[in-house]
């Protein structure tokens, strides 16, 4: 399932986190007796996945979600939350959820004592608290990284690199506790060795979200479409990783391009993410089949 978000409280480290993770191990005691075996989620504070034009305009006519991190550093928290919930196409967005983030202030002021340890205290706090039921249900928890993958509004970000989601794995070292490998989302930082993260967690990966970005500077970049060519990323490289460490989850491709007049949820049309889909399974094919193991 993708995603049961967790509530700030847990991420600050609240006096009444208790009440807050006792709910969340209800929700996964009642996923386990459904039969789901996965959860993915994130840790991010305050704001989900952040872009500043959901509607950026490409040359072949689509249109995409991009980021401009000069847009982020002359704005202020609040304007930019009501700007992008109002060209979100009447769509309610993952993670941006309205009733949550209608008192933004608020929220950051929550955030202010929050440093980068202490949200990585609080989210292994958090693992720990619900391992036991984790492991009765046999549910893997599959962390979603940052994204963008460094602080927006001074917010700390946590799970951007190699070297820290491997911090995370060996904090709570447990199978149940791994990863949803987002190529978009450790990839908007192009220092981010994508093909290389996978091959560091083998067994850890349970979840993966396969797409392509095109960088244009620092901080600066925007979706494009899976093929390799159309973006800053070798998705042959990436599905190759996927498949050299016995991947077996699974995989979907994540964002996509408006194109053809729909009119969906910002990133998320449905023909370009099919066209995605039918380009992984036949990068997958086409790696199998060249398999000299086999």
């Amino acid at each position: 399932i993708e995603s049961v978000n967790i509530h700030d409280s847990i991420k600050i480290g609240s006096p009444d986190r208790e009440k807050y993770i006792e709910n969340y191990i209800e929700t996964l005691e009642n996923l386990g007796k459904c039969g789901i075996n996965m959860v993915c989620y994130n840790f991010m504070p305050v704001f989900d996945w952040t872009r500043t034009d959901l509607a950026k305009m490409r040359a072949d006519g689509s249109t995409v979600l991009a980021y401009d991190q000069s847009v982020v550093d002359a704005i202020d928290p609040q304007t930019f939350f009501n700007q992008t919930t109002s060209s979100s196409n009447g769509f309610a967005m993952p993670g941006w959820e309205p009733e949550r983030l209608a008192h933004v202030k608020e929220l950051f002021e929550a955030y202010k004592d929050v440093s980068e340890e202490k949200l990585f205290n609080n989210l292994v706090y958090f693992l720990k608290a619900i391992q036991p039921t984790c492991e009765k249900y046999g549910i893997k928890m599959a962390i979603h990284p940052d994204d963008p993958a460094w602080p927006v509004f001074n917010l700390p970000r946590i799970i951007t690199s190699k070297e820290k989601i491997l911090k995370l794995m060996k904090a709570v070292d447990a199978p149940f506790n791994g990863l949803t490998f987002c190529a978009g989302s450790f990839g908007t930082n192009p220092n981010n060795d994508l093909p290389g993260i996978i091959r560091a967690l083998p067994g850890r990966i349970h979840f993966a979200h396969v797409r392509n970005l095109h960088h244009y500077a620092p901080g600066v970049f925007e979706e494009a479409a899976h093929l390799s060519s159309d973006g800053s990323f070798d998705l042959y490289e990436i599905v190759k990783a996927l498949y050299d460490i016995n991947f077996d989850g699974p995989i979907r491709p994540d964002h996509g391009r408006m194109i053809w007049g729909e009119v969906a949820m910002p990133g998320y049309g449905l023909y370009d993410r099919a066209l995605g889909a039918s380009y992984i399974t036949g990068l997958w094919e086409a790696i199998e089949k060249n398999d000299k193991r086999k």
